[in-house]
């Protein structure tokens, strides 16, 4: 199995910073933390808050009206 050294990873990089351009870089990074983080919480069994307790905003807003 090919090893990713220093050099090819500089190469890989600056493909990207070509493709994407310095200004979507920080946009691009973000997404992919947050999909990282929701795979994360996925795998381990968690929700989106659903069933943790928690009431969403429209739920509390059910509750005072009635």
């Amino acid at each position: 199995m090919p090893r990713i050294g220093p050099t090819e990873l500089i190469i890989v990089l600056v493909i990207i910073l070509i493709i994407f351009g310095a200004g979507r870089l920080p946009e691009i990074g973000g997404a992919i933390g947050k999909g990282i983080r929701a795979f994360k919480r996925n795998s381990a069994g968690e929700d989106d808050g659903a069933g943790k307790g928690t009431a969403s905003a429209t739920e509390t807003e059910k509750k005072t009206k009635v």
